[in-house]
């Protein structure tokens, strides 16, 4: 055990998962910035009663098998990560997202020891692609679903203003909001009233929703109405503005976008370029570069690289979202 403790090989994988991994968890797509906890602050003042949130989790995707009990039991957050899968639109449940992680990290393992590495170095590597892989993959589907969803938000609120100034109620114009809108706006909407026709209070289903949903203009028409739900005064003219802002806000997130493409594309740029200056020199001389991975200097060079690469990657993909 000391020996292997004393390994610089041994010592180096581990150094680049745990770092790697920070980096994973540091940078995830959470709803933990200052926004998220602005509205829960905003949240706790208004609304007085607990949300269902945990019971509809539990409900439409809880533990149904010994591997989603497995997983709740060896995850530290189960709730958050149940509420991330939720977010996909996808029935994904504890179980299966577990068992996708050993699988991948079966196949990554398997691959790097037929590569040629010890199971030392494909031990750690196995462990790492595992957990990084179906995070990616669930935040793709994640982020591609909430995009929809801030899309059609706007004409939500444009078709619920037209509804209210047709002398329609609140409550009505969502179930019109449900029929006539595409999901994924469509289909939560028509969960919002299911909920509300079981009995369950309108602020507590808009919270509910927006916690599945996990959009900040969510957020902000659950706000907008629950203000003035308090205070009183034209809803119609109220969504109007909110209309009006949410739209200035997705220009802004565009101009964002196209000013950035330049800082994007070189990064992708410079992110690809070792790996396909790898490839060049391998098709040219296949054994000018197998000492990087038949060698125990060359397994640390690599490791270094890999390390170096992935920090300065995470660093530009920070400098290149900006939150609006």
């Amino acid at each position: 055990m000391s020996e292997l403790l004393q390994d610089p090989l041994f010592l180096t994988a581990s150094g680049i998962f745990i770092f790697v991994l920070s980096l994973l968890f540091a940078f995830g797509d959470d709803d933990s910035g200052k926004l998220g906890r602005r509205s829960s602050r905003l949240r706790d003042r208004l609304t007085t009663v607990a949300t269902a949130a945990d019971l509809q989790l539990l409900r439409g995707n809880g533990d149904k098998g010994f591997f989603d009990h497995l997983v709740r039991r060896l995850t530290p957050q189960p709730d958050q990560l149940r509420k991330r899968l939720m977010r996909t639109g996808r029935q994904i449940g504890l179980g299966t997202y577990g068992l996708a992680c050993l699988v991948v990290a079966a196949m990554a393992g398997g691959g790097a020891i037929m590569g040629g590495l010890s199971p030392l170095l494909a031990l750690p590597i196995g462990l790492l692609v595992g957990l990084w892989i179906p995070h990616i993959f669930v935040g793709f589907l994640a982020r591609g679903r909430m995009k929809k969803f801030t899309n059609l938000l706007p004409e939500a609120i444009s078709l619920m203003v037209r509804s209210i100034k047709s002398g329609l109620p609140i409550a009505e114009s969502f179930q019109i909001i449900g029929r006539e809108l595409p999901d994924p706006i469509g289909i939560e909407f028509r969960r919002l009233c299911d909920q509300m026709r079981m009995g369950q209070p309108i602020d507590q289903a808009l919270w509910d929703t927006a916690a599945r949903v996990g959009v900040p203009e969510m957020k902000f028409l659950v706000v907008t109405l629950q203000v003035q739900r308090e205070t009183g005064g034209n809803l119609a003219e109220t969504l109007e503005n909110l209309d009006n802002i949410l739209r200035r806000r997705r220009q802004m997130r565009l101009k964002v976008k196209a000013l950035s493409s330049e800082a994007r594309a070189s990064a992708m740029i410079i992110g690809a370029l070792p790996f396909l200056m790898m490839g060049v020199l391998s098709v040219a001389d296949a054994n000018y570069l197998s000492v990087l991975f038949t060698d125990h200097l060359g397994n640390l060079l690599l490791a270094a690289g890999a390390t170096s690469m992935t920090f300065g990657v995470a660093v530009m993909a920070k400098m290149v979202r900006f939150d609006i």
